[in-house]
């Protein structure tokens, strides 16, 4: 990049910054960065990285390079190469989002430790600056949260929040904050008619009133109490059990919740408030017994544990390669059904001992991939609630099973739509036949062959398209990958690390 480049982009960050009304702790809040960084950013000083750059233009919502032309992030993959080598799983998207959460609930100071750089965790960061909570970045993984007396929910970050849906998850730690407040419409995949109806239903059970009006939600706040209270919640999701259980923490009432997700998230969002002094029996079953207070303040660290989504998107890249690949810190408590449906296709995995994560209660192995030979499954693959086959790693079964010979039949019953994005891999040349909105047949083995494909509007099944072009001979384009960006940190650098050759660049 030359000088006169670097002062323009440095001229624009600064009027951008400026016209956003955002100080330079504010943007390197949102950035994951220190404030002498933005400074030497602003003064020309420091070089900026395609991906960073590509971050501060999403932050903004306009392009810094080039002023009036939004810049997309595409991948280029050369594929066909065998991997080789070890990488770490990383910590859990789902439950550091909801631990920036629950972070609302403590007046004290929250460190969370090798949290997840990744674009969903930055949207909620942004919205928490902007109602007033001190996101300070100690290092590159270790964020500080520290709210502020009264939140000022009035300023909250609209665009922001509309960008992910993981504002919803505000509702249960806001349940005590104030009368009345707007919440944006949430955002995130599109993956068809995801009802907040749940949600509701729980929070009503706690005297939350929310009535829905030209894009935001209108929210009408209950009165503390300290009842008792015992409810079913209709559908045993993730997000909906969280939102449940950090409305419940506010409450010195006990609280009991029913046909509760005792999945890794949740188990996490738990872990992290016994340690804020909320009482809460039956962690990992599906019946939550919790006494909460009215008021927390609490200095506290905490470890998010592993990703078994990601370690499963790890194990896959190992599959599709046919190559011997070891996938560290694989949290086996969640991921023994995939394990045991891939020993049934075939799939040869040596698998570690047990050993600690670093919150002191996730189990932990290293799952090492060896080249196999797969065949089609008798039964259907299909997701179930925890302890099931996890629904979000479903969708790495399809490129999996387009390795083996014979016919799969994949049963995506949650989502409406997510299965006709899986047919994107036909366009790599996988034999993918949908059946309907849930069900599609996958023919094997496959002759992968490289192409240019624009990434789907779901995360899971653009990382698909990202892992089959691993195995594509050829160099392949993965367009538009702000998608993968929401829910895996920095995957192109960690797949090369092992091996691959993914490269970032843009039009």
């Amino acid at each position: 990049m030359t000088q006169e480049a670097a002062e323009h982009i440095a001229a624009t960050l600064r009027d951008t910054r400026t016209e956003k009304g955002w100080t330079q702790g504010q943007l390197a809040a949102a950035l994951g960065t220190s404030q002498s960084a933005i400074a030497r950013m602003e003064q020309g000083k420091q070089n900026l990285s395609l991906k960073m750059i590509q971050r501060l233009e999403t932050i903004f919502g306009r392009s810094i390079v080039n002023v009036g032309r939004p810049q997309m992030t595409h991948l280029r993959i050369e594929g066909g190469r065998t991997l080789s080598g070890a990488v770490d799983v990383n910590s859990s998207k789902n439950a550091g989002v909801a631990l920036l959460c629950a972070s609302l609930i403590n007046r004290g100071t929250t460190v969370l430790r090798r949290l997840a750089r990744i674009e969903e965790v930055n949207r909620i960061v942004e919205v928490l600056t902007s109602i007033g909570v001190e996101c300070t970045w100690l290092n590159d993984t270790d964020l500080q949260l520290r709210r502020p007396a009264e939140l000022n929910l009035g300023a909250m970050d609209v665009e922001a929040a509309r960008r992910t849906r993981s504002v919803l998850m505000l509702l249960g730690p806001l349940l005590d904050e104030a009368g009345e407040y707007r919440l944006p419409y949430a955002g995130g995949c599109d993956l068809g008619t995801r009802s907040v109806e749940p949600h509701m239903q729980a929070l009503r059970q706690f005297g939350l009133s929310v009535e829905a009006t030209a894009g935001f939600y209108a929210v009408q706040a209950p009165k503390p109490d300290a009842q008792h209270r015992s409810f079913v919640l209709t559908e045993r999701g993730d997000t909906v059990t969280e939102n449940a259980i950090m409305a419940a923490a506010h409450r010195e009432g006990t609280t009991v919740i029913r046909n509760a997700s005792p999945n890794y998230m949740v188990q996490d969002l738990c872990f992290y408030l016994q340690m804020l002094g909320v009482k809460i029996e039956g962690v990992g079953t599906t019946t939550l017994k919790i006494t909460g207070q009215s008021l927390v303040d609490v200095d506290i660290e905490y470890f998010p544990s592993e990703d078994p989504i990601e370690a499963m998107s790890l194990i896959t890249a190992g599959i599709v390669t046919n190559s011997e690949v070891t996938i560290r810190r694989v949290p086996i408590e969640f991921m023994e059904i995939e394990l045991a449906t891939l020993e049934q296709m075939g799939q040869q995995l040596e698998v570690s001992g047990e050993y600690m994560a670093r919150n002191g209660r996730t189990r932990l192995v290293d799952v090492t991939t060896k080249p196999s030979e797969l065949r089609a499954p008798e039964d259907k693959i299909h997701p179930m609630p925890f302890p099931g086959l996890n629904i979000d790693n479903l969708p790495f079964f399809a490129v999996i099973a387009a390795n083996a010979h014979g016919q799969t039949m994949i049963h995506d019953w949650v989502y409406e739509n997510r299965a006709i994005y899986l047919t994107e891999l036909n366009k790599l040349g996988a034999q993918v036949q949908l059946l309907d909105p849930h069900r599609i047949y996958v023919n094997g083995p496959t002759k992968w062959r490289a192409a240019e494909v624009g990434c789907p509007p779901a995360l899971r099944p653009a990382a698909c398209l990202l892992l089959a072009m691993l195995a594509a001979r050829g160099v392949s384009e993965l367009r538009n990958i702000y998608v993968i960006e929401r829910g895996y940190e920095d995957l192109a650098e960690r797949l090369n690390a092992i091996g691959a050759k993914v490269e970032y660049f843009q039009d």
